[in-house]
């Protein structure tokens, strides 16, 4: 893209004039470069001007919208990597992991496990190879507890049916009990034995299974696979239970070892027993950690406030009348005030006001170090509830911001401007491309126009010089 200065068309004005006053000897191909561009200078002086405008609103958004970007981002590492949740932690960490529920937790738990929930495991005869053949006919899984011999049924659970087609191998049949999806699987051992089928069901009581078996008749030898209790052999290596364990001295039991919300703020993934000896599960403190971060906040919102103070100033901003740099103001006006939790019980933090952050009348923000320390010596779980990563909360709303801002759909963003200051840059930078193509294409017509004029100017130079010398001759005859 070609520019020039803005003193170009007056300087190439006066050398013309100055050029076209010497006479004889002009230099015509200086004279036509001249002549082009004084033609375009004016436009495209402004064109230059325009551009750089657009290049300065660009980066003066782009600024903007990337401080909210890096806030948005650090607020979220730091809720994922620092300490500002009230979140559970547990003295014995192999009875159990713990992770925080739905609800806050607070104070304390004694947590005792006295077993852990299990599957039941299955392993059929030996065959020579997985490669065996078994027979034709229907496998039939049902449902419900095995205790010792006997079996009881679970009516909430349907029968499943499995046909195994003629021919099938031992790798057919666990391959057919797979796909049912029933929640048992199987696969072929091949151990000290021979070839065996290994099935495993879910975890809890009610999880265990029989196997029976309908043979087609002529392809008899799925009967082999069958198993009940009762006629076992050896093969229920272990048998599918619940898990039990007790918080607070309260009894419970689950059907799996993972408890979401086994108590208010808990989930548990049970690990191993304890009993006879509890263990105590806590809650984290995470006031310190909370007073930094808001600390933080303020200093980067004022970043963000200074940063659009100088972009949007009505002599100097670059981005003085953009839409995108009022929208991002309008909402950093309101985000004190701005309801962060919206499921916040009567009486908790629910907005960013209620723990410290206050907007003064020049839009920048301080820290209310009193009222946050009173919202966390009166809510802690609340307030540390507003530091986390989920629906909604202080990252939440400032990520919402940040993205509100990055959108490039729609008028009123960051993101929008730059869209569209972009496109305008690059409709000047083709008019400026045209613009110097046309001065170029001028000045080559006045090239060849001079070299003509030139040419002529030659011949009638030299015609005046031989009547001259001629004329010369005849009064150096006369006399």
């Amino acid at each position: 893209m070609a520019t020039t200065s803005s003193t170009a068309s007056t300087s190439a004005t006066a050398q013309i004039v100055s050029t076209l006053g010497a006479g004889s000897g002009i230099n015509l191909s200086q004279l036509a470069e001249q002549l082009a561009t004084a033609q375009f200078a004016t436009r495209l002086d402004q064109l230059t001007a325009k551009t750089e405008k657009l290049t300065a609103q660009i980066s003066s958004a782009s600024n903007l919208k990337s401080l909210m970007t890096t806030l948005s981002s650090s607020i979220g590492t730091l809720i994922r990597t620092g300490d500002l949740a009230v979140t559970p932690s547990i003295a014995n960490s192999s009875v159990a992991t713990v992770s925080k529920g739905t609800a806050t937790g607070s104070g304390s738990y004694s947590l005792e496990v006295t077993s852990l929930a299990g599957s039941q495991k299955l392993v059929t005869p030996a065959y020579t190879s997985s490669t065996s053949t078994v027979g034709a006919g229907t496998l039939t899984l049902r449902f419900g507890t095995v205790s010792g011999t006997g079996f009881t049924a679970d009516t909430t659970q349907d029968a499943v049916d499995i046909s195994i087609a003629s021919g099938a191998t031992l790798d057919d049949v666990a391959s057919a009990i797979n796909n049912a999806g029933t929640g048992v699987t199987a696969y072929v051992a091949n151990g000290t034995s021979g070839a065996q089928l290994v099935l495993r069901g879910e975890e809890g009581a009610t999880s265990g299974f029989v196997l029976e078996a309908t043979e087609t008749v002529g392809e008899e030898g799925l009967a082999n696979l069958a198993w009940t209790p009762a006629t076992d052999a050896g093969q229920l290596k272990a048998t599918a239970k619940n898990a039990a364990f007790s918080i607070d001295g309260v009894a419970y039991t689950s059907n799996s070892n993972t408890v979401n919300d086994a108590a208010p703020g808990l989930n548990l993934k049970l690990t191993g027993t304890n009993t006879g000896s509890p263990t105590t599960i806590g809650f984290s403190d995470p006031a310190d950690g909370i007073s930094t971060a808001m600390t933080d906040l303020v200093e980067a919102l004022n970043e963000v406030v200074s940063q659009l103070n100088s972009a949007t100033d009505p002599a100097s901003g670059d981005l003085a009348n953009d839409s995108g740099a009022r929208a991002l103001r309008r909402s950093l006006i309101g985000l004190s005030g701005s309801t962060v939790m919206p499921n916040a019980v009567t009486g908790e933090p629910s907005t960013l006001g209620d723990i410290g952050l206050k907007l003064e009348r020049d839009g920048t923000f301080t820290l209310d170090a009193d009222k946050l320390a009173k919202a966390l010596q009166d809510a802690p779980e609340a307030v540390g509830a507003m530091w986390t990563t989920g629906l909604y909360g202080v990252y939440s709303t400032i990520d919402k911001i940040s993205r509100a801002a990055s959108s490039t759909t729609g008028g009123d963003s960051l993101g929008a401007s730059i869209t569209r200051y972009t496109a305008l840059q690059k409709t000047t930078g083709d008019k400026t491309d045209t613009l110097t193509e046309k001065q170029e294409d001028m000045r080559q017509r006045l090239v060849a126009r001079f070299a003509a004029m030139d040419t002529n100017v030659s011949a009638s130079q030299s015609t005046l010089t031989f009547l001259k010398a001629q004329i010369d001759a005849w009064n150096s005859s006369d006399s």
